[in-house]
């Protein structure tokens, strides 16, 4: 089949006090999957929004089969067959209409038509998903009801409806379980073999890259460094020293420090929609307490109704010998516990606010004087923050859409670190931030350990949980179905709890 070649020449573009690409060449071919990675910050997602249409103030040039395009709009890119999948996915979707409305939102907007074909829409929107062999998905459903990995295969259904010579994919298997990012994988193969098109795949999880991509581009401060091919000599560790600029060793272990009495604990807690049920865990001071679990066992969920996003049916929350009346996150924040959630974006930042902002959000009392908030205590604190957490901000006004996502990811844990509460909840944490920004991430949750506060780090991450916790509560199906000793479990031992072993060690 004709190869189709996407390539830029020598674009560049900038963002307040940001040079985010500096001179970059780059070219992709139809018929191949191509990574491309580096550290939060390196100018990936930048250069694939410029592809996108979403990035117009770009200098240079960008090229379809040698002819020069541009590129000023979302729309041109469609229109050219570049479709992009965002990380975010629900930015990209509008939760109260169909899975049928938003497979075809695209063909709505722009035939400008006013009357529905309600009946061609839903053929058309299931054709597009039995294109990726996908049968489970009702689209009459709402997209609110949708699992997230669901949601992901709606906008890539949405993304080949229309004319899709080069798919982009941000961070697509961040969200999914392992069974499902084999299920992905397994679509994207498909559709390369059979559809002919070139996809473009983003991602921190490079042993994910060495699986299914023949190629990896590697992008640092901007530029691109190289693009080599994937050999079955290539290691993660040479592909990180590339993104890095430096040799890197990924070593995060729980530091040592002195663990106390019991700080918090639940006691038979389950939540009113039944999201999770009879759940009974305890943290000591000092500890760091690891949740494991499948996408969708419960462990966000577990971590929302602590934290009064969902609301309590049954069950105790007891921090400091203290039985919490929580009825809302405001109440879990006056009761000391702070929640960095996974949805950062959406949840954990307030991406149109500037850095100082968000680092002063969760204890504004702190930097009022006569009920007015002190400008200079607040920049002070935002200085801090910026300097101990390693935050890459031109300035502490920046606003923080402008940051990368390693650095809004630093701005999130920063912001409750500033609020000094005694039990902090990390929810995969580190989710889309590549290996430089985790090991930040690391240290500091570390730091909170050793001064004697509470951690709570839910993760589908199982080997950052063997690192850097004491113990594991594995979820399954809304429940704890073991408590293990972190020195003396492995991998295997939490995958089979994950996938609903039973166990006698719940509550020992």
């Amino acid at each position: 089949m004709d190869k189709i070649k996407l390539e830029t020449r020598h674009v560049s573009i900038e963002f307040p006090g940001v040079k985010a690409l500096d001179d970059v060449t780059f070219e992709v071919e139809t018929g191949e999957i191509r990574a491309v990675v580096g550290a939060n910050g390196a100018g990936k997602s930048t250069l694939m929004k410029v592809l996108a249409g979403a990035n117009p103030g770009y200098t240079g040039d960008v090229l379809l089969n040698g002819e020069v395009v541009h590129l000023r709009l979302p729309v041109d890119a469609k229109k050219l067959g570049i479709q992009i999948v965002y990380q975010e996915v629900d930015t990209a979707l509008v939760p109260t209409l169909s899975v049928a409305e938003n497979i075809m939102l695209n063909e709505m907007v722009m035939s400008g038509g006013n009357v529905m074909n309600w009946r061609n829409t839903r053929s058309e929107a299931k054709k597009a998903l039995e294109r990726l062999h996908i049968n489970n998905i009702d689209v009459r459903t709402l997209v609110q009801n949708l699992t997230l990995a669901q949601k992901q295969m709606v906008l890539i259904a949405r993304a080949i409806r229309m004319n899709c010579n080069f798919l982009i994919l941000d961070e697509p298997t961040a969200p999914l379980s392992n069974t499902e990012t084999e299920e992905l994988f397994t679509i994207v193969r498909r559709l390369l073999k059979q559809e002919n098109l070139a996809v473009i795949f983003i991602s921190h999880r490079l042993d994910e890259i060495l699986e299914i991509c023949e190629k990896y581009t590697v992008m640092r401060n901007g530029k691109i460094i190289c693009t080599d091919p994937v050999t079955p000599q290539t290691t993660t560790k040479e592909i990180v020293e590339k993104m890095l600029g430096r040799s890197f060793e990924e070593n995060f272990p729980k530091e040592a420090c002195p663990i106390g009495e019991v700080l918090f604990h639940t006691d038979h807690l389950t939540e009113a929609e039944g999201r999770i049920t009879d759940i009974s865990i305890n943290v000591k001071r000092g500890e760091i307490v690891g949740i494991a679990g499948l996408v969708g066992a419960g462990k966000s969920e577990l971590c929302k109704t602590i934290f009064g996003v969902y609301r309590k049916a049954e069950g105790d929350i007891v921090l400091d010998d203290k039985s919490l009346k929580i009825g809302n996150p405001s109440d879990a924040v006056r009761q000391r516990i702070a929640l960095v959630p996974e949805e950062r974006r959406k949840e954990g930042v307030l991406v149109n606010e500037t850095v100082t902002f968000n680092l002063s959000a969760a204890c504004l009392d702190k930097f009022c004087t006569a009920s007015f908030v002190s400008r200079r205590k607040a920049n002070a604190n935002a200085r801090e923050y910026v300097e101990s957490l390693g935050i890459a901000t031109p300035t502490i006004h920046q606003v923080v859409r402008n940051l990368s996502g390693g650095n809004q990811q630093k701005v999130a844990v920063g912001k409750w670190l500033a609020a000094d509460s005694d039990l902090y909840i990390f929810d995969e944490p580190t989710k889309g931030v590549d290996v430089g920004a985790k090991q930040d991430i690391f240290r500091l949750i570390n730091e909170i350990a050793k001064s004697g506060k509470a951690v709570i780090y839910a993760s589908c991450e199982n080997s950052e949980l063997l690192s850097l916790t004491d113990r594991i509560y594995v979820m399954y199906s809304g429940r704890i179905m073991a408590e293990l000793k972190t020195s003396e479990t492995s991998e295997d031992e939490i995958m089979f709890y994950s996938v609903g072993g039973k166990s006698e060690k719940v509550g020992a």
